[in-house]
């Protein structure tokens, strides 16, 4: 029948069409997917973090319940309170015309993929947002 179709099945051929559905099977298991996702989370790492790394830094779902409850424009000083130092610093933001906020960032113990990052305008907390990997 392939000869019908004018196919040439080569051993090359059949080397190439094979490795080219094997691939495409990998990528669809996810194989591929989480490995390309440590490079996200790597170059999120290397690439973005200013200033002091600190490894040993995550958040345990009780801090990260604590930090949500505490309302927008404490003081960063109440997040100090219920959160070590950040893993990094994160570069800075123009949020709103003229106002430059700071970031930081912090993985989740139980989700290092998924990292919490808290705005600062100032000396104010102004929200916060997840970072998925």
């Amino acid at each position: 029948m392939a000869q019908q179709l004018g196919l040439s099945l080569r051993p090359q051929r059949l080397l190439w069409l094979g490795s080219s559905f094997l691939a495409l099977g990998l990528f669809l298991s996810n194989g591929l997917g989480r490995w390309g996702s440590g490079l996200i989370a790597k170059s999120f790492r290397q690439d973005l973090c200013q200033g002091m790394v600190q490894a040993s830094v995550s958040l345990s779902r009780e801090q990260l319940t604590e930090l949500l409850t505490i309302p927008e424009r404490s003081p960063k000083a109440t997040i100090r309170q219920q959160a070590p130092a950040p893993y990094c610093t994160l570069t800075d933001l123009e949020v709103r015309a003229g106002v430059t906020a700071q970031r930081e960032a912090y993985p989740l113990a139980f989700d290092p993929d998924t990292w919490l990052v808290m705005l600062y305008e100032g000396d104010e907390y102004a929200g916060y947002a997840f970072r998925f990997e």
